[in-house]
This record gives structure tokens, C-alpha cells and sequence, in this order.
């Protein structure tokens, strides 16, 4: 079976053989982890952001970054194709794991998750196992992890601390614009199997989304960054299921244009949720647009759309 952590660590050896090219700084712990600021005291960067979102996929996928247009404006867009889907989103990219601590808070993604078992529900569901002598996460958050932390989560992932390492990406930075755009197929796959999709049958699948302008306030940067796949991002996945008619009610229902709270920025969204997350309807994660093969019948469905003027809402381009 495929390992995601020994995928991702090639690429964290490849991320950290140029720094000064990334503009990123890796640095090693008293314990022997490593940690790679990717936009915290660093400035990161676009090549930077597209090697972390192959590292989140456990070295499953390859990303490509280029100028898309979107209506009558044009923004630097994240594709992503993996020919591993559930193990390359529900394995290793899903943001499935929080650190909730009085010092320390961040959402944590990659590969790494595979060996905590974060959470152990999507590891059974798509019967995969990783083992590796490395373990590779990455961290959303705006603070360096204290030593302490770090140490429990290498032990929850069963690697010694020498063998770990984490990748700390703010949301308000490029690098964090770059990785959660390369979320859009991740959303999807994810959505699909809420829908009761098996995320096994899907063999291939690719995706895009427009990268959102970073803002240096953090409540302005989540919203621009979900905003970038709820309003702007678009799933391809080829699938092998036998009832077309099944198939085809459960990808109406999976867009983002299917959920209640559908409409408006994701700032406000979440504002109007006193900024809880868990208070949002779990359903409105998901990309603007999907597009589905039968690989079983060859027949292609479709269901949602590009929402351009809430993406330059999102971006305050709306009224110019």
C-alpha cells in the first residue's frame, strides 16, 4: 500500500534543500523535529504553496498554478489531479484534526493523520493503513507550536520526535491562499462521501480554484479563502457506479449552491455563526461546481456554477 508520509517526507526534502528559493525557514527542535515556517515570520511563497499542497496529499497529486479568467477579471488559480483520490483527500489532505490548547490553537492536515488515525471513522470507511517511519503535518495557524506540543504530537502519530515534522501555514499568507485552494478536490471528495459516495470508487479526479488576494487580517483571509472554493471552485471525478439515476441525485446535491447558507461572502456566513465554525451547515463545504463521469456507464453530470460576483464581492472588486 501507498504511504503518504514517505510521499510527503521526499517533498519536504525537496522544500528544504533551497530555503532562500522557497522563502521558507526550516529549523530543528531540541526534541529533533522539524519545523518549517512557511509564512508566520517568513514570506513563503507561490512555489512554496503548490510543494505544500503535494506534501498535504501525501505526494499523491501534482499542482500547477497559472492566470484563470473569471468573468471580466483574471486571478492566479491552483490546479490539482490525483489519480489516488480518497487516499490523497480523506487519507492525508483533510484538515480533520484540531489543537484546541489556552496557548496554542490550529487545524492540522496531512499525512500525518494517517498514523494518529485522525479522525479513525475515515480511515475505516476507506480501508487504509499507513506505515512510515516519518510523519509529516501541516499546521494552519499564526503561532510557532511550544517544543511540549510538538513532542505529543509526533507520539500521537507513533514517530519519534526526530522523525517529525510540521509545516506551520497562516491562513493570511500566500502560502496559505495557495493550500487551501488546493483543498477544491479534497471538498468534494469529501462532500460525496457525506452524500453516501463511496470515496473508494472514485479512481481519478482533478480540480481548480482561484487563489485568493491575500489580506493581512486574518477574519478577512478565511473568508477570502473559502470564499475561493465555495464561489469559484470547480471538482472532476471520474467514478464507477452502477445506478446513473442514484449517481445523479447525490451530485445535485453536493455544490456548495446546495446548502441553506448559500449566498453570501463566508465572512458574514461566519460572523452570523458568532464565528463558531460548528454552528455553519456542514454541507456548504464543497466546490461551486462539480462534474461527474460514470466511468461504469459514460454518462457526465453536472450540478452547480461559478458564482462570479460573490468572488469579486469576496475580493472587493463587486462595485469597482
Amino acid at each position: 500500500m501507498l504511504s503518504v508520509n514517505q510521499g510527503a517526507y521526499k517533498l519536504v526534502q525537496k522544500l528544504c534543500s533551497n530555503p532562500e528559493e522557497y522563502k521558507i525557514k526550516a529549523t530543528k527542535q531540541e526534541s529533533g523535529a522539524t519545523i518549517i515556517d512557511a509564512g508566520i515570520k517568513t514570506k513563503g511563497s507561490f512555489s512554496a504553496g503548490r510543494i505544500i499542497t503535494e506534501i498535504t496529499m501525501g505526494g499523491l497529486a501534482k499542482t500547477r498554478i497559472q492566470l484563470n479568467q473569471y468573468g471580466d477579471i483574471q486571478l492566479p488559480t491552483i490546479t490539482v489531479q490525483t489519480d489516488h483520490p480518497a487516499t490523497a483527500t480523506l487519507a492525508a489532505q483533510l484538515a480533520g484534526w484540531q489543537i484546541r490548547k489556552p496557548e496554542f490553537s490550529a487545524i492540522v492536515s496531512g499525512p500525518g493523520r494517517a498514523l494518529a488515525l485522525k479522525p479513525k471513522e475515515i480511515y475505516d470507511k476507506i480501508g487504509y493503513k499507513d506505515k512510515a517511519d516519518n510523519a509529516v503535518i501541516v499546521l494552519e495557524t499564526n503561532t510557532h507550536p511550544f517544543e511540549e506540543l510538538i513532542e505529543e504530537l509526533a507520539s500521537q502519530c507513533k514517530v519519534k520526535p526526530s522523525k517529525f515534522v510540521a509545516i506551520l501555514s497562516p491562513t493570511n499568507s500566500i502560502v496559505g491562499s495557495v493550500q487551501i485552494s488546493g483543498r477544491v478536490v479534497e471538498t468534494a471528495v469529501h462532500k460525496l462521501m457525506k452524500l453516501g459516495l463511496n470515496p473508494n470508487s472514485i479512481e481519478y479526479a482533478c480540480g481548480s480554484a482561484p487563489i485568493a488576494p491575500v489580506h493581512p487580517n486574518l477574519a478577512d483571509a478565511m473568508g477570502r479563502t473559502n470564499d475561493a472554493i465555495l464561489y469559484g471552485g470547480i471538482a472532476y471525478c471520474a467514478v464507477r457506479h452502477k445506478d446513473d439515476e442514484s449517481l445523479k441525485a447525490i451530485i445535485a446535491k453536493a455544490p456548495s449552491k446546495a446548502s441553506k447558507q448559500y449566498g453570501k461572502p463566508f465572512k458574514e456566513i461566519l460572523s452570523r455563526a458568532s464565528n463558531a465554525i460548528y454552528k455553519i451547515d456542514p454541507f456548504l463545504f464543497a466546490p461551486a461546481m462539480l462534474i461527474v463521469n460514470n466511468l461504469e456507464t459514460g454518462a457526465v453530470h453536472t450540478a452547480g456554477e461559478i458564482n462570479i460576483q460573490l468572488l469579486k464581492s469576496s475580493i472587493g472588486l463587486a462595485r469597482q
